[in-house]
């Protein structure tokens, strides 16, 4: 691949894409960050901003913002401009938790021509300083997963996986279910985090604790409803075994979540106002 070929980053500003980003630059690759409010201007809901995004690329990243679907001319396009490969951000729970909007994204990436490899990443050590930062700082979380271990993957690993997705022709035609060395229930994550911290943390799994702190940030109870449905979906395939495709891919550990809660905690993450 000609490193002045620009890669093209799509969401390449967030906990991921930005890694992505910056892991292809270290390389000494070209890279094109297009989002909203990028210097080169990509909307998803605005076919007009597409072409300028695409032009003169061969190779795309793609992370769809939250609940945003694929258009289905989006792949026609770029593949009309010249892209060839493609890599997709999805979900390792895309199936289990019925992820419509990736899973059709999924199927127009392989259907699009392009050669392509699909990224499916379990959940992220990065949501507790995300998603779920002000409920560590409150001192209690509410999931409704029970005590089910989880995959929990480092978003350093997800992007350098995601790199030589785009850079090497070995993983075309494959999708990457991506977890961490070890499963950890999230009871056990919250003591590493602890660990670090000394905060206290209480975790509570059930539907009725969850159904309670979405009501209070009045989302509907049909919203509601289906995240637990989603979430029961989850809990009951027991827990996650580690699938060490990171190991594979990068030929080096994936990093542990007591590694990441210790670097996170002396960065400050979960620090008090």
């Amino acid at each position: 691949m000609t490193k002045s070929i620009p890669i093209l980053v799509l969401g390449g500003t967030g906990t991921v894409g930005s890694r992505v980003a910056n892991q292809l630059r270290g390389a000494g690759h070209s890279v094109r960050v297009a989002t909203r409010r990028a210097e080169c201007r990509f909307d998803w809901s605005i076919p007009e901003t597409w072409r300028p995004a695409l032009n003169g690329v061969h190779t795309m990243y793609v992370l769809l913002p939250d609940q945003t679907s694929m258009p289905e001319s989006f792949m026609r396009e770029a593949y009309r401009t010249g892209v060839r490969r493609v890599v997709l951000h999805s979900d390792r729970g895309v199936d289990v938790m019925n992820v419509a909007h990736l899973q059709e994204a999924e199927r127009q990436v392989r259907e699009s021509g392009c050669e392509w490899t699909i990224v499916r990443p379990d959940w992220f050590n990065q949501d507790f300083e995300t998603f779920f930062r002000q409920s560590v700082l409150d001192g209690r979380l509410c999931v409704p997963i029970g005590s089910t271990r989880q995959g929990f993957v480092d978003a350093d690993d997800i992007a350098a996986v995601a790199a030589q997705a785009l850079l090497r022709r070995e993983h075309i035609g494959r999708v990457l279910p991506l977890t961490g060395p070890r499963a950890l229930s999230f009871p056990e994550a919250l003591d590493h985090i602890q660990d670090a911290t000394g905060l206290t943390v209480h975790f509570d799994g059930t539907p009725g604790a969850y159904r309670e702190v979405l009501r209070a940030e009045g989302v509907p109870d049909e919203v509601i409803d289906t995240l637990i449905e989603n979430f029961s979906s989850v809990a009951a395939q027991g827990d996650a075994k580690p699938t060490g495709i990171v190991e594979e891919i990068l030929q080096r550990p994936g990093k542990d979540f007591s590694t990441y809660a210790q670097e996170a905690a002396a960065r400050g993450v979960w620090q008090k106002p």
